[in-house]
């Protein structure tokens, strides 16, 4: 029939994201931090996203997360992999050398989240663009789902989940 077939789960995280007003949650006043669980996820992608000549700081990146937490990331179709927090570092290393990302920069963008808190837990739900600037392919679309945790007052990524439509 030539129609894609997207997993159950898949399609309901892209309608909520679709259906969602970007506006769902408010933001904290320009230029302070927000303390919401999709506030600590934005900043995840305002690290993840850098110019050439710079890379991440990874210090503050592993602070965003509590001890243990796993990222699993589609590796290719029929596959994922699954990551402790410093391999999934190590992967963006290699990822960074291997593609000389440091000369070009790397842009994650999101078009639009989904939050839900609930007491001391809270899941995001991104939908994405990454791109590679000046390599002339279009940016890459993903969907990111979050599970955070509220500790000491503050929110922590437990995991992240990613999946790639196709």
């Amino acid at each position: 029939t030539g129609r894609i077939s997207f997993p159950t789960p898949l399609l309901l995280a892209l309608s909520l994201l679709i259906s969602a007003p970007s506006d769902a949650l408010p933001q904290a006043p320009e230029g302070q931090p927000d303390p919401s669980a999709e506030g600590v996820v934005r900043e995840l992608y305002d690290m993840v996203t850098f110019p050439k000549g710079t890379t991440p700081d990874w210090d503050q990146f592993r602070a965003l997360f509590l001890p243990g937490s796993i990222v699993v990331l589609r590796s290719s179709r029929e596959a994922t992999s699954v990551f402790t927090l410093e391999e999934f570092i190590q992967d963006w290393l290699r990822f960074i050398e291997g593609s000389n990302i440091e000369e070009t920069g790397f842009t994650e963008r999101i078009i639009r989240t989904h939050a839900t808190e609930f007491g001391d837990i809270a899941h995001v739900w991104v939908l994405y663009e990454a791109e590679i600037p000046g390599w002339g392919r279009p940016p890459q679309q993903g969907v990111d789902s979050f599970q955070l945790v509220r500790r000491d007052g503050a929110w922590k990524i437990a995991s992240i989940l990613n999946e790639i439509p196709t």
